[in-house]
C-alpha cells in the first residue's frame, strides 16, 4: 500500500500511463491504417518506433501494479523507462526525414506524457518520511 500523501501523485501517474498507452496503441492502428491506404507515411522506421512504444504500452502498467503494491523497484524501472524514452522520441524527432510528420508530432507528444511521468515518479519517490529507500508504505516492509 502506498502512503496517503503518494496516493495522488500514483493515481496521476497511473492516467498518465493510460493516455500513453492509448497513444501507443492508436499509432500502432494508425500504421495499419496506413499502410493500405498510403504506404508512403507509413515506411518501416515509423513501424519498428510504433511497435517498440507498444512494447512499453504493456510493460508500464505491469510496473505501475508493483508501485501500488508500494514497489520502488517497480517505481525506479517506470523512472528509467520513461527518462530513457523521453530522450529517445526527442532524438528520433529531431531527425529530418526519419518518419513522417505525423509521427514526429506522435514522438514529441510522447516524450512530454512520459516527462510529466518522470516528475511523478520523482515525486512520489520522494513525498512521505521513507528517505526514498525501501518500499513506498506508511510502514517499513520486514526483510
Amino acid at each position: 500500500m502506498v502512503t496517503r500523501s503518494a496516493q495522488g501523485p500514483v493515481r496521476l501517474l497511473g492516467q498518465v500511463i493510460v493516455v500513453y498507452a492509448v497513444v501507443a496503441i492508436s499509432t500502432v492502428a494508425l500504421l495499419g491504417i496506413l499502410s493500405a491506404t498510403s504506404p508512403h507515411l507509413a515506411p518501416t522506421d515509423a513501424w519498428v518506433h510504433a511497435i517498440i512504444i507498444g512494447v512499453f504500452a504493456v510493460v508500464l502498467p505491469l510496473r505501475l501494479r508493483g508501485v501500488r503494491s508500494g514497489k520502488r523497484g517497480s517505481l525506479r524501472a517506470i523512472g528509467i523507462i520513461s527518462g530513457v524514452l523521453v530522450a529517445v522520441n526527442v532524438a528520433e524527432a529531431s531527425i529530418p526525414g526519419f518518419v513522417p510528420t505525423w509521427m514526429r508530432v506522435e514522438m514529441v507528444a510522447i516524450a512530454l506524457l512520459l516527462a510529466i511521468s518522470v516528475v511523478l515518479v520523482i515525486r512520489i519517490a520522494t513525498v512521505g518520511d521513507n528517505g526514498a529507500h525501501g518500499p513506498i508504505t506508511a510502514e517499513r516492509s520486514r526483510r
